[in-house]
């Protein structure tokens, strides 16, 4: 795995035993009891960089190994919250769009979602794919698409992660399909 691009040590007389790690930005702090030896902090460090990895990674999108997985992804979350309806043709990472994150055309039901979404939470990117998928069942944005939205439990809190990371990369881009995100009916909501 590639290293971070900077790793930054800090060390507590007060910490006594454990040995943690988080990201800010491009660096890794790792925090170290104090008494740790320079060669067991060596070994901690890259012991914590690793296991820092490997959790980023797993809180990762499944669908990043490509355009296949990313259908068999979508096959099961239409199973699990669309009762099976929803049957895309194809599903494929595009190139960053400009005004969305992702598209539907039902009428050949081919899903398109956008490369900036490839380093997002995978939940981000289930809910990306339940809204699209949820285009092939009800093409606008009336009560029923919404109902069906909002059967996946994280659809509230994607919504929020994806209008968050629109304002703080100044993308000014509006909801999933380029609609305003508070033009959701207030009936579907529950």
């Amino acid at each position: 795995m590639a290293q971070p691009a900077v790793i930054e040590v800090r060390r507590s007389d007060r910490r006594r035993r454990m040995v943690s790690a988080r990201r800010e930005g491009d660096t890794v702090i790792v925090f170290i009891p104090g008494w740790m030896s320079d060669s067991e902090e060596r070994r901690w460090v890259d012991e914590m960089v690793r296991r820092l990895e490997r959790s980023e990674a797993r809180r990762r999108s499944p669908a990043r190994k490509g355009d296949a997985e990313l259908r068999r992804r979508s096959m099961e979350l239409s199973r699990r919250y669309l009762d099976g309806r929803a049957e895309p043709h194809t599903v494929r990472w595009v190139p960053p769009m400009r005004t969305r994150w992702a598209s539907c055309t039902p009428a050949d039901a081919t899903i398109r979602i956008s490369e900036r979404l490839r380093d997002v939470p995978s939940w981000v990117v289930d809910y990306v794919l339940i809204h699209e998928l949820a285009h092939l069942l009800e093409p606008g944005h009336d009560t029923r698409f919404w109902a069906w939205v909002h059967r996946y439990p994280r659809a509230e809190r994607a919504m929020g992660y994806l209008e968050g990371l629109s304002a703080a990369a100044g993308l000014g881009m509006l909801g999933i399909d380029g609609e305003e995100p508070d033009a959701e009916p207030e009936a579907a909501t529950g």
